[in-house]
């Protein structure tokens, strides 16, 4: 039996639990003097919100009949950017750049400084595309 993959309002919805889960981390990181357990938690909590951005915009083009077979995640954002389901493409390429220069296996301590930038700048922007996309869809 073949399942329906999610709708645009599903992904979305699920996004948005996501995000209050990435808000609530970001404050709380904010009074754990950057605890690098709380490092970790942040940047895990925001891989997963940036999956699901991602997801949301995949499904929202496909809702509008559009071709949603993307080479990549930078193909995606300049997408969602050009439909303005994202007001600061630079800074959506920026995140995707962060997540791939992140990896665990380098031995660069890279963590605090995503972290960082997470609790900084990506929260903003992931604010923004909740705020564009929930006009978008009513």
């Amino acid at each position: 039996m073949k399942i329906a993959p999610p709708t645009c309002e599903k992904c979305f919805e699920d996004y948005k639990e996501a995000l209050d889960e990435l808000q609530e981390v970001v404050r709380l990181y904010h009074t754990a003097s950057h605890d690098p357990k709380m490092q970790k938690r942040v940047i895990r909590t925001f891989e997963l919100t940036h999956e699901l951005a991602l997801k949301t915009i995949s499904e929202f083009f496909r809702k509008q009949g559009r071709s949603a077979a993307f080479s990549g995640s930078r193909d995606a954002t300049v997408e969602a950017f050009n439909e303005e389901l994202i007001d600061d493409g630079k800074g959506w390429l920026d995140m995707i750049i962060e997540r791939i220069k992140f990896n665990p296996l380098y031995p660069e301590d890279y963590q605090r400084e995503f972290a960082d930038g997470i609790s900084k700048k990506y929260i903003r922007l992931l604010e923004n595309f909740e705020r564009k996309l929930t006009k978008k869809l009513d």
